[in-house]
Parts: structure tokens; C-alpha cells; sequence
């Protein structure tokens, strides 16, 4: 395990590295581990940050709000060109907080810069309109900030979705108070120290690490907030739009899902195949997008199951820094969870086709499951419905147009979907029909797609994050109507 520097067991909290009354153990799931401790935020270091937060926003040091919006948009670009300068150091810390390997954890920390970069440049090209109205009045709208923005995330992405929800945010011209995910928030807190050295001015950014019961619940139900996204399960997104609303407070909700990915005969199956089995091994598994489950056109599904059970059989986990194909679970939790379903499944008679294997090094205590390619699988089963979060990809056959777009939309979920096939007028029905927030054609995911509206329906949430949809959603408009005779 790599010696590195970690951040400070503190909350960020009006410019300043506030000590807070307890903290939290912090493991590495590659080894379950304790590595260091991160800061216990409670109601009150909440409280604090969001009156840093309403104060920056308006007549506090900085007066974040008279910031024009070149100004803003050069601090962001300012700001990405800091975090690639430290990504050796951010990648290291997503690695060992996260389990994931060190490419993914490379490729998150450009993605965050990437973010920044991208709502840098768009920051003074948010605008608002002119309407025809009657002859004697002027009228238009204004893109205003909502001003405080609490953001709840995650642990699978955790520098990555700081970039997502903390740039959008700030370009738009909101502050932010940020609470992690209490499992892996390392890269956020360097993120937060390295906004500090860059000069943001104090209480636009706050971080309160802790527990979402404790600190993304008080969070959650802050008076003084004015918008909220979260991303999580839908469970806990439930929970937390329910304390918004007593406030009224607008909310996103990213919230998960079971995405398909429908393959048909005339399907370009080299190109295929890779994303097949990179869309559920990234991030073990543990990726609200992830592809889990393979519709296959009956024809060809022989085919295409050797060919998959080759590569999984061919796939290897190992610890984050090895760099392997897949990492662990992030804690003893997900991975009994995980291991429980599998256990079900196999008792239903689900059939595992092919699995990969564990490296040979210090693995005993990691939380690891190797990826597993399902099949035999009765319809409306769990593994169909309930999102895994983890390398599982289920299996099901279809004869025709009509049952894969059905099978597609048998779930409550609805993020994403990839299609792939060579018939231009199957490809637009099916994007059409299938029930998803995104829809991919002969690829899956875009790589990564800042610039693309994305968001799912149903239980995966609602709302829209990346592109200029994500920093739309950061303002309210105003309508205001000259009345000039």
C-alpha cells in the first residue's frame, strides 16, 4: 500500500479548516484497511456552513455574486489547470479510497478538470431571451442563481461528481455546500484544500464530511438552502427529497439504474464486445450507468456468449494500485449484499456462464467479487430488476424488435441504454422507445460525455447534470416585462 499524504481530518467552513468533535475511520477496500480519518460533521458545522455559504453569496468577503461571469469562468479554467497539475497525488488518493484501479482513477481526476474546463468556458454564455410581446412592451428573461446549493454525492465517483455538480454550480454563480460520501471522500477533500490555495473566496465552497444521517440529513432539511441535488439509491434519494420539500427546495435526484444494452443479429460484434464488458467491470460494477443487463437477438446469443465468457473468464481483480481489470467493493457491506443475491440467485437456478478470477497477492481482506456473466435468468427476477452495484452482467435472449424493446423497459429504472445494430430505422425507433435518459447506438457511455445532458426517469431520478442542461438547472429564470408606451 502506497504512502501517501493524506488530507485534513476537517470540515471547510467559510474559508477556514474547522476541527470537528469526532471523526470516522476510513478503510482501504483493497486491503479493509483503516488508512486515516476524515472530520464528523453534526447539524451545527452544517448550520455554519450554510450561513457561509448565504453570506459569500451575497456581502461577504468576495461578494461571490458581484463576480461578473468571465471572471467566474476564468477562476474555473484557472482552477483546472491546478488539478491536473496534482493529479498524481488526486489519482492516488481516488485509488486507495476507492479500490479502483489507478487508470480509472487517472481518467476520473482528468474528468474533474475536464468539468471545470467545460463550465469555465460556458460560464459568460448562460443566458436568457428576448419574447415578441405586445408593440408597446420589451420583454425578457434573466438566468438568475438559486444561491445556496447543498450537494449530497456519492462514494463510487467521488472526484469526478465534485467536477459535475461543484463547477456547474459556481459557473452559474451559486456557492456550494458539499457534504461526501462518508466511504470515500479523499480526492474531495483535496479538491477543497487545493480551491482554498487558488483564491476562491471564503464560503463559496464549503465540504462537511460525515454520515448522511447525521450531516446530509440536517443538510437535506437546512432552511436556508435553495436548491439540492443528491445522487445515491433511491431509498436514501427518497429521504431526502421528502426533508427538501419541506422547504420547497428544488432538488435533483440521480438515483441509479439497470441499463440494457440490446444487441442484434446484424450488430458489429468486434466492436461490440469490449463495451459489453467494460460497461459493467468499470468501477467494479459500481456505477449508476453500468450496462447489467445484455439483451441478445436469439441467432446470434450462442455466439456472443462464448465470445463473452472467453473475455470474462480472461478478467482479473486485484488491489487498486495493480491496475487490473476490476478492483474491489467499496466496503464489507456492498460485498455481503452483493454475495447474498448471487447465493439467491444460484438457489432460483440462475446459471453462471463464466466468471474471472482474484490475483495472487494481498487480497484476504479486500472486498472483492470477481465479475460474473449470468444466464438462465426467469423473467421479472431480481437480478433483472434491482441494481446489483456490482461486476454482474445478466443475460436474457429475444426473438424480435418488439421483445427487446419490451424487455428493455421491463424495469422501474431508466438511465441509460445502448443499441447495436446496423438498421438506421431500428436504431431511431428504439431510441424513441426505450423509457432512458440517455440512449447510446453503437457505443456505450460516449466516454464519459461531460458536454451530454445527463439524467435518468422513473426510480433513476429526475432532473439533468453535464452540458449546458447541468448548468441550466442551476438557475431559476425571471421574466421581466417593460411596459415602454
Amino acid at each position: 500500500m502506497e504512502q501517501l499524504e493524506y488530507p485534513r481530518e476537517q470540515a471547510l467552513i467559510g474559508g477556514d479548516w474547522v476541527t470537528t468533535q469526532a471523526t470516522l475511520d476510513i478503510e482501504t477496500p483493497s486491503y479493509g484497511k483503516v488508512i486515516t480519518r476524515i472530520a464528523r460533521s453534526q447539524a451545527a458545522e452544517v448550520d455554519s456552513a450554510v450561513k457561509a455559504a448565504k453570506l459569500a453569496f451575497a456581502g461577504g468577503i468576495g461578494d461571490w455574486s458581484s463576480w461578473t461571469a468571465r471572471r467566474r469562468g476564468e477562476w474555473l479554467m484557472a482552477f483546472a489547470a491546478a488539478i491536473e497539475a496534482d493529479c498524481d497525488r488526486l489519482a492516488g488518493l481516488e485509488c486507495i479510497d476507492t479500490g479502483k484501479p489507478m487508470t480509472q482513477a487517472r481518467g476520473d481526476i482528468s474528468a474533474c478538470a475536464r468539468y471545470f474546463r467545460f463550465y469555465g468556458g460556458a460560464a459568460d454564455k448562460l443566458h436568457g431571451e428576448t419574447i415578441p410581446f405586445e408593440n408597446d412592451f420589451a420583454v425578457m428573461t434573466l438566468r438568475e442563481p438559486y444561491g445556496v446549493c447543498a450537494q449530497i454525492i456519492p462514494w463510487n465517483y467521488p472526484a469526478q461528481i465534485f467536477g459535475r455538480c461543484v463547477a456547474a454550480a459556481l459557473a452559474a454563480g451559486n456557492t456550494v455546500v458539499l457534504k461526501p460520501a462518508e466511504d470515500a471522500c479523499l480526492s474531495v477533500l483535496r479538491l477543497a484544500e487545493l480551491a482554498v490555495t487558488q483564491g476562491l473566496p471564503p464560503g463559496v465552497l464549503n465540504v462537511v464530511p460525515g454520515l448522511g444521517s447525521e450531516a446530509g440529513a440536517a443538510l437535506s432539511r437546512h432552511p436556508d438552502v435553495d436548491h439540492l441535488s443528491f445522487t445515491g439509491s433511491p431509498e436514501t434519494g427518497t429521504l431526502v427529497t421528502q426533508a427538501a420539500a419541506e422547504h420547497h427546495v428544488p432538488v435533483t435526484m440521480e438515483l441509479g439504474g439497470k441499463s440494457p444494452q440490446l444487441v442484434f443479429a446484424d450488430a458489429d460484434l468486434d466492436a461490440a464486445l469490449p463495451f459489453l464488458v467494460r460497461g459493467i467491470i468499470q468501477n467494479a460494477g459500481q456505477t449508476c450507468s453500468a450496462g447489467s443487463r445484455l439483451l441478445v437477438q436469439r441467432e446470434i446469443a450462442d455466439q456472443v456468449l462464448e465470445r463473452l465468457a472467453e473475455r470474462f473468464t480472461a478478467l482479473r481483480c486485484d488491489v487498486g494500485e495493480a491496475d487490473a481489470d476490476c478492483g474491489p467493493l467499496i466496503n464489507a457491506r456492498q460485498k455481503a449484499k452483493l454475495e447474498a443475491r448471487l447465493e439467491a440467485a444460484a438457489r432460483d437456478g440462475i446459471r453462471t456462464l463464466a466468471k474471472g478470477s482474484l490475483a495472487e497477492s494481498e487480497l484476504a481482506s479486500g472486498y472483492f467479487v470477481v465479475p460474473r456473466l449470468l444466464t438462465d435468468i426467469p423473467a421479472g427476477h431480481d437480478v433483472l430488476q434491482e441494481e446489483l452495484f456490482g461486476p454482474i452482467l445478466a443475460v436474457q435472449v429475444f426473438e424480435d424488435e418488439a421483445e427487446a424493446l419490451a424487455q428493455a423497459n421491463a424495469t422501474d429504472f431508466g438511465l441509460c441504454a445502448g443499441i447495436w445494430t446496423r438498421d438506421g430505422g431500428r436504431q431511431l425507433r428504439l431510441a424513441k422507445g426505450i423509457r432512458s435518459g440517455q440512449v447510446f447506438i453503437n457505443n456505450y457511455g460516449a466516454a464519459g460525455g461531460i458536454e451530454l445532458p445527463f439524467g435518468g426517469v422513473g426510480r433513476s431520478g429526475h432532473g439533468r447534470e453535464k452540458g449546458f442542461e447541468g448548468l441550466r438547472s442551476y438557475t431559476r429564470i425571471k421574466t421581466v416585462a417593460l411596459h415602454h408606451g
